[in-house]
């Protein structure tokens, strides 16, 4: 089965299911801004045929009206119609730095015909990333925006896993863990100095189902290894909240911190400390008689830019390779924590380092669960460190 089929029967029944169990909750009463607040610029929104109605103002910033709740796991529907000289969004799960300006996901409103660009319902991460996933590569979902029309979004928002469809047409597919709850906002994008407006953006029909949320549990206490098992090779000790991992170059075998626990479909995150040697974050893993120890998934941790490429042991060795475009040496410096986000849900895998996507499999035939562990590469000077060890789990409604 092709992988946009699979995406799109499998997103379809997850909808489906969805919407079976849940209600929907109007945004917009079609009245009023009750439950919204405004947050950055000085655009000025209004309420007007049964529609929020956002217009420019020159020389301020991009300014937002968000919902005064906060939302984790949702599915949110929208229609808007946009001026084709206004670029506009929609925030979810997003928030604020202490100076007020909003941060996080954004579903993009892009009317962009002049350069053919057209990239509305891909995903932007507004005052940090940039894009995350554009819509270059999906030409269906471009040709489904109608410019000077009513356009019709759904964001389905759960656990690492946020999609979107235009019109009908699945549009982003992305997967990233940084953030899991936040407010959602209505955006009227700045203009600068222009002054030939006002430009404007308009809402409808704005609905929800909230599913809850996901919260991060420790796998690691912080003050022991209860929960691991250490395999022969190097040795393991936990020291003010960090796993230590050291063996001499000495050692030929590949010493191994397993935890006890199986995961078969998960999220994981870490922070790791590459003092010398190589090392890796073992997934979806088994023991194995021998030196190496274990036989399963690896993103490699280590001394270089091959740092969150995925190895298997014991299969194919190198699946992906990042390059040192896609981990460029400003996201990853040895001997400074670093963070790693994992998603290992069926065939669908994904790597980030520093919050930078280095490695992706999608609908992969390999291993489907097993251990997590942490390794000491034999035949190396090995000093590494681990902590904040946390799976993405739902919590109950």
């Amino acid at each position: 089965m092709k992988p946009y089929l699979a995406f799109t029967l499998l997103s379809a029944t997850l909808i489906l299911n969805s919407s079976a169990n849940e209600k929907w909750t109007s945004l917009f009463n079609g009245e009023s801004l009750d439950g919204w607040i405004q947050r950055g610029g000085k655009a000025k929104y209004s309420v007007e045929d049964g529609c929020i109605v956002g217009r420019t103002v020159p020389k301020t910033p991009n300014s937002f009206l968000c919902t005064e709740k906060q939302y984790g796991d949702f599915i949110l529907e929208y229609e808007f119609k946009v001026d084709p000289r206004l670029n506009s969004g929609v925030q979810i799960r997003s928030q604020t730095k202490e100076s007020g300006r909003v941060f996080g996901y954004q579903v993009e409103i892009d009317p962009d015909t002049k350069r053919n660009r057209m990239w509305t319902g891909g995903i932007y991460d507004e005052a940090r990333r940039g894009w995350l996933n554009d819509l270059s590569k999906n030409e269906k979902a471009r040709k489904a925006f109608k410019p000077n029309d009513w356009n019709k979004i759904k964001v389905h928002a759960h656990g690492d896993s946020i999609r979107t469809w235009i019109n009908g047409v699945p549009a982003a597919d992305l997967v990233d863990s940084m953030t899991q709850s936040g407010f959602i906002g209505l955006q009227v994008h700045g203009i600068g100095n222009k002054s030939d407006g006002p430009y404007e953006v308009r809402w409808r029909n704005i609905r929800i189902q909230d599913m809850g949320s996901h919260k991060w549990s420790s796998i690691f206490d912080g003050k022991s290894l209860q929960g691991w098992k250490a395999l022969p090779g190097g040795t393991w000790n936990v020291d003010e909240g960090r796993i230590i991992g050291k063996s001499p170059k000495e050692e030929k075998r590949h010493g191994i911190l397993l935890t006890e626990r199986t995961f078969e479909n998960f999220t994981v995150r870490a922070q790791f400390k590459v003092n010398s040697g190589d090392s890796g974050f073992y997934f979806r893993c088994e023991p194995v008689p021998g030196g190496v120890s274990v036989h399963g998934f690896q993103v490699e941790v280590d001394y270089s830019q091959e740092t969150g490429g995925l190895y298997e042991t014991g299969g194919r060795g190198w699946v992906k390779k990042p390059t040192k475009e896609e981990i460029p040496k400003k996201k990853y410096n040895p001997g400074e924590w670093t963070s790693l986000n994992l998603s290992a849900h069926n065939g669908r895998i994904v790597v980030h380092i520093n919050g930078q996507k280095t490695a992706e499999l999608i609908n992969d035939k390999g291993r489907k669960s097993g251990h997590i562990g942490l390794q000491l590469h034999g035949g190396d000077t090995m000093d590494v460190e681990f902590k904040d060890i946390e799976v993405l789990e739902a919590e109950a409604k």
